[in-house]
């Protein structure tokens, strides 16, 4: 049986019902969807986890603490999330690289 894990990021175009894959081994099973905001969020962390059996989420850095909080109880306690951060010069680099491709 693979560990089945699931990666989020925000796109301002996103459609989570076109933008997904899963990549797979034997072991691992990675889910990997973009949602244009909180609401397409929860929404997917709600289906997969009842669905697939997601065991841990993982965030982009534009997730608050109060989306994280709003996620983990739509999952409940027995699904780990974690979120990806960088230090201030990868912020910074990526906030420009983000701006270059018209997201703000």
């Amino acid at each position: 049986m693979a560990f089945k894990a699931l990666f989020m990021a925000h796109a301002p175009d996103a459609d989570p019902e076109r933008d997904h894959c899963i990549l797979e081994t034997e072991k691992y099973k990675l889910y990997v969807t973009l949602v244009k905001g909180q609401g397409q969020a929860l929404e997917v962390c709600r289906k997969l986890v009842k669905e697939e059996g997601i065991e841990a989420i993982m965030l982009c850095p534009g997730f608050t603490h109060k989306d994280i909080a709003e996620i983990l109880e739509v999952v409940g306690p027995n699904v780990a999330i974690t979120v990806a951060r960088g230090d201030g010069p990868s912020s910074k680099i990526s906030m420009e690289a983000m701006k270059k491709a018209g997201w703000f």
